[in-house]
């Protein structure tokens, strides 16, 4: 099994599960990274994700192409924004055909949301094997319970 675990972080609570998901599977790592720069404090950080989420913004992805014909199972992450997905992933699945793969899905959000963030995913992509999914409530705060929940969930996707 090729595995390729996707993410987007924005604190970097979504990429400290990614790491563990991929050193747990022994996934290839991409985190999606933007040109574009997000406010990161106060009002200013809630506003710009929420307007960027209702309004289907699909920012720049700064990453060098990834050839997904050379993995079988996608596991993505994402925040939740917004009650959705965040807008890199958005980009992501535009630039993509994302088709006929076992995708799992991991969210980390501050207290909500994630149920409604991956039937989104799941109704952006619908042509694949959904395997799984699971969601991370604040993962920086408590890392080593939220590492070895990951850990567990993983080891079931093999």
């Amino acid at each position: 099994m090729a595995a390729l675990v996707v993410y987007f972080s924005f604190e970097g609570n979504t990429k400290l599960i990614a790491k563990t998901i991929a050193e747990t599977v022994g996934a290839d790592l991409t985190e999606l990274k933007t040109s574009k720069e997000y406010p990161k404090q106060g009002f200013q950080k809630f506003f710009w994700g929420g307007k960027s989420v209702l309004f289907g913004e699909k920012p720049e992805l700064t990453n060098d192409p990834i050839d997904l014909s050379r993995y079988d199972t996608i596991i993505l992450g994402t925040p939740v924004w917004a009650g959705s997905f965040a807008p890199p992933l958005k980009t992501f699945f535009s630039k993509y055909q994302i088709t006929g793969k076992r995708i799992a899905l991991f969210a980390s959000h501050g207290g909500g949301g994630a149920k409604k963030c991956m039937a989104t995913i799941k109704a952006t992509i619908p042509n694949n094997d959904f395997i799984g999914e699971i969601d991370f409530q604040d993962p920086k705060k408590h890392p080593e319970e939220n590492a070895a929940k990951a850990v567990e969930w993983a080891q079931k996707l093999l």
